[in-house]
């Protein structure tokens, strides 16, 4: 560990060490200290929004992603919620995923079991510090904690609440550890390689991009979402304006949220009636020439612009969206696989046949028919809360939650068995 300073590795260390002590902490246990840090939390939200506001004090408000760095008393008591829906589900540490007998009597058991370490980087969302801290202790994990210096007021709070209460309860605090929000700190993390057995990066493509490219430590990536709606030919108008309206203005700066949507040439003319309430949200539409040709003179002008090359493929986390016109399901298809990002895409369509192709072909984490992508999300998908959005295949795959924190290993057992 050549690379690694004697701070960072002495911190690394202890984590190491912490991870192999909660074996000793049965289920019960880990329930009752997820319940505290939520009581606790639920008492001290003043001490914490007190230090979001420090955070908050230093983010223009224009900020799409100032929204994701708000906590409000309302969202610090639904993060408490979260943590005692943690607490409330089974954990899938030691599950036996199958058991096999040999023809020799040799007994072969798969079992689930944590990873140990697991790294997580991510931007300006303190909320994930709280969802991390509790997935992974569920999961028997101890967590490493990189976040943003936009947050670092708020997760230094943070984790100060979950380590004093860790203490409190005779449990190792070192299993969590906020780093500082250098870069310097990000680079060693990604370097220790002894020490962490799994990075998961949440936030932006740049931030994605930079771990995979650089991280000696395996990584599941998590967080960029270029997600599409397509409105095929037999789309119903009032569920795709629905359907459009809640994916792209919900919550702009959520990897979940609209950025293009593609429609069939031969609906353009709906174009008005599907996007008419984004105006109220001054959503501002960057439209292909059929788009543009549709919506002028029907969406207030100075919201619509000309769409280019560099209209697509992008996550907008604003209040921005682009429209590509397409002529058949096909092209649909293929303009979603060239700019998508494998997040989440729909289709709006009342035709079955439609609708089994494109959920054949779109080849993302999370595919819908009729519904907002904005379901994308572990607590929708009943996982309790989520440490990001995989958008790779390998071992975890969308939402991952509790079972996507844990590998397998296999235990074998005999009777003195010897290989000829």
């Amino acid at each position: 560990m050549e690379g690694l300073t004697v701070m960072k590795k002495d911190i690394f260390e202890r984590a190491k060490i912490a991870s192999r002590a909660l074996s000793n902490l049965d289920e019960s246990q880990i329930n009752s200290i997820l319940l505290k840090v939520a009581d606790k939390t639920e008492l001290q939200y003043n001490a914490i929004m007190e230090a979001n506001r420090k955070d908050l004090e230093r983010m223009d408000a224009s900020n799409p992603m100032f929204d994701r760095l708000v906590l409000t008393k309302e969202r610090i008591f639904a993060i408490a919620a979260d943590l005692r829906n943690i607490a409330a589900l089974q954990s899938p540490v030691g599950e036996i995923l199958s058991e096999t007998v040999r023809p020799n009597g040799m007994k072969i058991t798969k079992v689930r079991v944590p990873f140990g370490v697991i790294g997580v980087i991510y931007e300006a969302r303190p909320n994930v510090s709280f969802d991390v801290f509790g997935l992974c202790f569920k999961s028997n994990n101890a967590v490493i904690l990189k976040g943003g210096s936009d947050a670092n007021f708020s997760n230094e709070a943070i984790v100060e609440l979950i380590r004093t209460t860790l203490a409190d309860a005779g449990v190792n605090p070192d299993v969590v550890t906020l780093l500082p929000s250098d870069r310097l700190a990000t680079a060693e993390l990604l370097d220790a390689t002894y020490y962490v057995d799994l990075i998961i990066p949440r936030g932006s493509s740049a931030l994605i991009n930079y771990v995979r490219e650089n991280s000696r430590v395996p990584v599941i990536e998590t967080g960029a979402g270029i997600c599409h709606t397509y409105f095929d030919r037999d789309g119903d108008t009032v569920k795709g304006a629905a359907i459009i309206f809640n994916a792209k203005t919900r919550r702009v700066s959520v990897c979940n949220a609209l950025d293009t949507l593609v429609i069939h040439a031969d609906r353009v003319d709906v174009l008005p009636e599907l996007c008419n309430k984004l105006a109220d949200k001054n959503v501002i539409i960057y439209a292909d020439h059929l788009a543009y040709k549709a919506l002028e003179g029907k969406y207030p002008a100075n919201l619509l612009e000309h769409a280019d090359d560099d209209s697509f493929g992008i996550e907008f986390l604003d209040y921005k969206m682009s429209i590509k016109t397409v002529d058949t399901i096909d092209d649909a298809i293929n303009h979603i696989t060239v700019y998508s990002s494998r997040h989440s895409e729909t289709i709006i369509t009342e035709d079955k046949l439609a609708a089994n192709l494109f959920v054949k072909k779109i080849d993302v984490a999370c595919v819908y028919v009729n519904v907002s992508t904005a379901f994308t999300d572990g607590a929708q998908f009943g996982f309790g809360v989520e440490i990001g959005i995989s958008t790779q295949k390998m071992h975890a795959r969308g939402p991952m939650a509790l079972a996507e924190l844990t590998s397998y290993k296999y235990i074998i057992t005999g009777n003195g068995q010897v290989r000829s």
